[in-house]
């Protein structure tokens, strides 16, 4: 479809749209309302991945891998049940808290963020996550930094305990043998040899226990958590932006759904599409009920769409005489007869000798249109009763008069289909330059189908925004059936705009 087609569309589905967006807006709304507002609190702390890793670090150079590798376990460790259990029982709360943890990248940054209805709790299960954190992180490593001490301090020991010795042996051999220099000499080397042994002790010492104060310590805070200032969510404004969006989105498609599945013709588009017929004509609504059209300004637009119908209707033979024209519809109510009465004015208007015949033996309304009288007229004529000199009446319009359809029959088909019919058709048509047949809705009744080989031409009248698919595309085939000579459509009930528009 084009996007004309589409806009039209909207157009006529816009109170769906509407409504459907507003009733979502306002579900929205009273959601959001509703919602019990949450507090966000973000602490944010530093994960220093420096020092004795072994083989993980080259030089000076940090595995990225093994950075991203601590502080994800460190992530995982804070969400896990086990501390945020710990957290619940030291602030007193009554569901688990809803902690997370963000990795700034490519940084040892890390953002703890806690969520809770009061803004005092956000921050302090922010804050105490951080805390709980720096726990595990001391304990992580405590294990395998305590042990390391004591086994050099061990060491320490008993070199201190050796030196001892070799220094009070040394000591007894400068005493009691002053003169063996080879035994002194000996025991002065291996005095060397601990003290040597003593340093190199002191100074692991000093490096796994710099390394234990580093590991013990690697996380720190980098700013805590404060207070929040106003709730996070939700998010009122968002939210109802959001709700006359999707409800748009959501009214835009059950348009289209029902546009789908709507089985009227809304424009003149699709009724030229079933009907496979030229438009002769557009007929505007009026702001009253139309009858016969006065001549005033207030009817100027139906005036001359009238006008138009007559002239696109004759241009085919500006001559027109002793034609027949039969004029139906659909269904009932899509303004036929209103339409063949103000056809038949203009046309008189012109100059041509003009006879209305009500072949309507069901539901009659020239009679109403032209305030005649509807005592006797077709049913007469074709039950022979009457010939219809005895039966034809003048109208206030010259030119113009009008055959009303009498007392209605109990056989109107048969009466229509008979050869009466045709000799009086015959009849007629050599006394006036057009004759315009007013039948009855085809769809419901094949009263017009029996009349359609007697005519010249058939005007099918479509209401816009009324009529059915399902029924006019029915009307189509019986006319095919029938094998009208000529049909022309004449949409009803357009919109004043387009009745020049075409």
């Amino acid at each position: 479809m084009e996007l004309r087609t589409y806009l039209g569309i909207l157009l006529r589905r816009k109170w769906i749209i509407l409504s459907i967006a507003i009733v979502v807006t306002i579900v929205a709304t009273i959601l959001s309302l509703a919602a019990t507002p949450q507090y966000v609190a973000t602490a944010t702390v530093r994960v220093a991945t420096i020092g004795g890793q072994g083989d993980l670090i080259e030089g000076n150079r940090i595995d990225i891998n093994y950075s991203q590798l601590i502080m994800q376990t460190y992530a995982s460790i804070l969400t896990n049940g086990k501390v945020r259990s710990e957290i619940k029982e030291e602030l007193g709360l009554e569901e688990f808290p809803q902690l997370d943890a963000d990795l700034v990248p490519n940084t040892e940054l890390m953002r703890i963020r806690a969520e809770a209805p009061n803004p005092d709790v956000a921050k302090d299960i922010a804050n105490l996550g951080v805390q709980k954190l720096i726990e595990r992180s001391q304990s992580l490593y405590s294990g395998s930094g305590v042990s390391s001490l004591e086994l050099i301090e061990e060491e320490i020991t008993r070199v201190q305990n050796e030196l001892e010795e070799a220094r009070a042996n040394y000591d007894a051999l400068i005493q009691n043998s002053p003169d063996d220099a080879i035994s002194i000499n000996a025991a002065s080397e291996l005095i060397a040899l601990k003290e040597r042994t003593q340093l190199s002790l002191f100074q692991q010492f000093e490096t796994v226990r710099t390394e234990k104060a580093l590991l013990s310590n690697q996380i720190s805070i980098i700013e805590d958590a404060f207070r929040p200032s106003r709730a996070s969510f939700p998010r009122h404004n968002l939210n109802i932006a959001l709700g006359i969006v999707v409800g748009l989105v959501l009214g835009v498609a059950v348009a289209l759904i029902v546009e789908n599945l709507d089985n009227t013709l809304h424009t003149v588009h699709q009724i030229e599409t079933i009907t496979e017929s030229p438009t002769v004509g557009r007929i505007p609504k009026s702001d009253e009920k139309l009858k016969i059209i006065r001549l005033d300004n207030d009817f100027q637009s139906e005036l001359e769409a009238f006008r138009r119908l007559r002239t696109n209707i004759l241009a085919t033979d500006i001559r027109m005489t002793n034609q027949a024209i039969l004029v139906t519809s659909a269904e009932h109510g899509d303004g036929k007869s209103t339409i063949l009465a103000n056809l038949a004015v203009v046309m008189a208007q012109s100059g041509r000798r003009v006879l209305v015949v009500d072949c309507d033996l069901r539901r009659p309304s020239q009679h109403d249109l032209f305030e005649a009288s509807n005592k006797r007229g077709v049913t007469n004529i074709l039950l022979g009763e009457m010939d219809y000199d005895d039966v034809v009446q003048t109208t206030n319009y010259p030119r113009l008069d009008v055959i009303t359809s009498g007392d209605l029959p109990p056989n109107p088909t048969e009466l229509l289909g008979s050869p009466q019919m045709a000799e009086f058709l015959d009849a007629i048509k050599s006394e006036y330059d057009i004759v315009l047949l007013d039948t009855p809705a085809l769809f419901s009744v094949i009263d017009a189908a029996v009349l359609v080989p007697l005519v010249e031409s058939v005007v099918l009248v479509v209401a816009k925004a009324q009529s059915r698919r399902d029924a006019l595309a029915s009307v189509r085939e019986q006319l095919k059936n029938v094998q009208a000579k000529a049909v022309n459509v004449v949409i009803n009930r357009t919109e004043k705009s387009n009745v020049l528009a075409y």
